[in-house]
């Protein structure tokens, strides 16, 4: 469970994350692949120490038949925050529910949405939160504390 230290935690990984994809499309600008923000963004967190995962393949078991790969997660931060990078005219609500469904098959409680095809950065940003998973975890813990 991520107990007040953990949450404290992420948020400052995510307010640190922010920052350098602010920096990245300040550099950039908007236009470019997904996959030159993705790198370069990775790029940037090495640069500030932090620890980033990119095209992290993440498997899924369906009727007892394990697929090794059911998605790749574009980057993964410090092993508990999943960055979704677009480059689309718009963040639509399909995105969100992407990011969501990456969250619940990956085990991880927050993600963070990211389109650099806008002017402002700000604009094209979205927290995406997996509550079931944060819950279950929290209810997970308060049972371990009365054993």
């Amino acid at each position: 469970m991520e107990g007040t230290e953990g949450r404290r935690g992420t948020e400052g990984l995510l307010y640190r994350v922010v920052g350098a994809a602010l920096h990245v499309h300040s550099r950039l600008g908007p236009g470019l692949l997904e996959s030159v923000y993705e790198r370069c963004l990775a790029v940037e967190l090495a640069a500030m120490g932090i620890r980033v995962n990119r095209q992290v393949a993440v498997p899924l078991t369906w009727r007892e038949v394990k697929l090794a790969e059911a998605f790749r997660a574009d980057l993964v931060v410090e092993d508990r925050l999943l960055l979704e990078i677009k480059a689309v005219e718009a963040i639509a609500p399909i995105h969100k529910a992407q990011v969501l469904t990456y969250l619940r098959l990956s085990g991880l409680h927050r993600g963070l949405l990211l389109n650099f095809n806008v002017v402002h950065l700000r604009d094209g940003m979205a927290r995406v939160t997996n509550f079931a998973a944060l819950a279950h975890d929290a209810r997970r813990a308060g049972e371990e504390d009365t054993e």
